[in-house]
């Protein structure tokens, strides 16, 4: 799913736009595939009963099961799948949430540095956790952000590459550097 280009500046563009990495659903979905093959081998089990015992079992089960499908698989697939981090030419954005919907901006020229880390299941999955030095007081992590050190590489250019932050010599005959940023 793209960014929505109306909440986008005037000449601003999408670089990337990612999802957490889907290793955050590994566990969900061996949650759900446990719930089903347990669930059907109770479920077998459970029409061997008597009735009316057969019905109230069939009907206990099936709530369990609808509890443990919904909770710890639908709603990390839903938290996964709504939660962006994006990339512009002119910001960093994340956005998450369903219900409760909260969103990061940081524009490129506030960035002080970005890194990353990522340990060795990290590498394995091909992801990582990226950090962002800003303005702010403490630096802003993002996890599972998938092939980060790309991203690394996509966020560093686009705060060292923008025209408008850097100081160069207006005329190389004259020597005097000429401020080229924003006021």
């Amino acid at each position: 799913m793209a960014y929505p280009d109306e909440l986008l500046s005037d000449g601003e563009h999408v670089v990337a736009h990612r999802h957490p990495h889907v290793k955050m659903l590994v566990f969900p979905v061996l949650v759900l595939l446990a719930t089903v093959g347990v669930g059907s081998w109770l479920a077998t089990l459970a029409v061997g009963l008597d009735p009316p015992w057969d019905m109230v079992s069939l009907i206990a089960l099936g709530v369990v099961a609808a509890w443990l499908v919904t909770w710890l698989f639908l709603t990390p697939f839903v938290r996964w799948r709504t939660t962006h981090f994006i990339v512009t030419t002119d910001r960093v954005i994340t956005r998450e949430g369903v219900l409760k919907r909260t969103g990061i901006d940081i524009p490129m020229a506030r960035i002080n540095s970005v890194r990353f880390e990522h340990g060795l299941v990290d590498r394995i999955f091909g992801c990582g956790t990226l950090i962002i030095e800003s303005a702010s007081d403490e630096p802003l992590t993002f996890g599972d952000i998938p092939d980060v050190e790309r991203m690394h590489s996509r966020i560093y250019r686009q705060v060292n590459d923008n025209p408008y932050d850097d100081y160069r010599p207006a005329d190389p005959a004259d020597g005097r550097e000429e401020w080229h940023g924003r006021a």
